[in-house]
């Protein structure tokens, strides 16, 4: 069901476009004016590529930085590549450190290297801390604006010392304790600061039972830890145990995020980050390479048909049926597939559950397998009034159904093994599989009873 957020965002697209269409471009720039970050990101992405272009020409360049947080990669790539080092420059002065890196990392290495230069030595020092990180880690997400205090001060110290900030970074909800050495030693919630006698010292209330998250560590399974614990923000380290940053919730809900449209979109073979009104130039390269990846598979079972042409020539009912068995094989492989899949992403399966799993799948595929063999059986004796046809197709059925379900099952622990994204490639290599399993089944019987 849409949110209240996107009938809002669904409003503005429809009256900036309407405006546009008429001319109205000073009308046009008092909507954008009254809309936030996230609101205009969302009417960029839902515009065409002519309309996004007139919307970024009438924002300011302060809105232009927070702005560019919210797009998806693709789109604010596109605006970053338009940029020269000064407006760069310019622009990570005033976001935070894990979005300075994620805009970093979308530019050539020779840019990113006159940006770095023309930064602050502080700035340039908390960005170059979290580069040397892969993207899809712990270290990667993390965010050097942190507040870090000692074990050997009272809280009222404490207390005095945030006083003279002028405000705490986004969803802190704790300090974190380090030594002299910026060691990592726990945390102290506010609601303890605010709560405990002020004469009381920080090593006396602080939690040393919140363990940091390794810098190394993948992206979902930081995800799974704020799941699981309900943080609100987390402390990072790296190999020696010392302070590099922290992550933040908002940055664990767009690896969500990303995680859920990577395992949507991957099944169609397209990236996470596909841009709704990208160009036809951007969108046709993209969809070729898995289209011909598709052309090649349906090939080899297009080859396994050849194999029985002079059966299907004598048998035109094997013609009529035959996609059926493919079909079905298909579906439950899919239904197997997506189970699999979605389990090793929440962590659910190991080598010690996996082989009941296995067992438990391959039993539904064997019982549905039965169930819809009979029906099928029935209909195509009475559709052609010859029971070698229902035997043959009721037995291929049951064959690739079975073949299915250990496909489904086994297909993504082995890409994964392989380092190849089964959400990707799963769906592809199953559909293969049974395929060429039901065709060569169903015209192999067919060409036994026929002869």
């Amino acid at each position: 069901m849409p949110t209240n957020h996107q009938h809002s965002a669904e409003k503005h697209v429809g009256h900036i476009h309407n405006l546009l269409q008429t001319g109205a471009l000073k009308q046009v720039k008092q909507s954008i004016r009254v809309l936030s970050p996230v609101q205009l990101a969302r009417v960029i992405e839902s515009s065409p590529p002519p309309t996004r272009k007139i919307v970024w020409e009438l924002i300011g360049k302060k809105t232009r930085a927070e702005l560019l947080e919210e797009l998806p990669e693709d789109i604010q790539a596109h605006y970053l590549a338009e940029m020269n080092t000064a407006d760069l420059v310019e622009l990570t002065e005033v976001i935070e450190t894990d979005d300075i890196v994620d805009i970093l990392q979308n530019l050539p290495d020779q840019i990113t290297q006159q940006v770095l230069e023309a930064m602050s030595d502080q700035d340039r020092e908390r960005v170059t801390t979290v580069l040397a990180y892969p993207e899809n880690t712990a270290g990667g997400l993390t965010n050097t604006d942190t507040i870090t205090v000692r074990p050997k001060f009272t809280l009222d110290v404490v207390l005095r010392y945030l006083r003279r900030h002028d405000e705490l970074p986004p969803s802190t909800d704790s300090l974190i304790v380090v030594n002299k050495k910026d060691m990592y030693l726990g945390l102290l919630p506010l609601s303890t600061l605010l709560t405990q006698a002020g004469d009381t010292t920080v090593r006396e209330v602080m939690l040393t039972e919140a363990d940091p998250i390794p810098a190394d560590m993948p992206d979902t399974e930081v995800a799974k830890l704020f799941e699981q614990n309900d943080w609100v923000s987390a402390p990072v380290v790296n190999e020696q145990g010392k302070l590099i940053g922290r992550i933040t919730i908002d940055d664990v809900v767009d690896v969500i995020r990303e995680t859920a449209d990577h395992s949507f979109m991957g099944a169609a073979g397209l990236d996470e980050e596909e841009d709704t009104f990208a160009t036809t130039a951007k969108t046709t390269p993209r969809r070729a390479l898995w289209l011909g990846i598709n052309l090649l598979t349906a090939l080899l079972a297009s080859s396994v048909i050849n194999l029985f042409q002079g059966t299907i020539d004598k048998v035109v009912a094997l013609a009529v049926l035959m996609p059926i068995v493919a079909s079905m094989g298909g579906v439950a492989g899919s239904q197997t597939l997506t189970v699999v899949i979605r389990g090793m992403a929440l962590g659910h399966i190991s080598r010690s559950n996996l082989g009941w799993l296995l067992s438990r799948e391959v039993r539904v595929g064997f019982l549905n397998g039965v169930l819809w063999a009979l029906i099928m059986a029935a209909i195509a004796g009475l559709w052609f009034s010859d029971w070698r046809i229902s035997f043959i197709i009721a037995t291929a059925m049951v064959i690739n159904l079975i073949t299915a379900a250990f496909a489904g099952a086994l297909l993504p622990i082995g890409l994964k093994n392989l380092r190849i994204d089964p959400a990707l490639a799963g769906g592809v290599t199953l559909t293969t599989i049974t395929d060429v399993v039901g065709f060569f089944a169903f015209l192999g019987l067919a060409t036994l009873f026929y002869a």
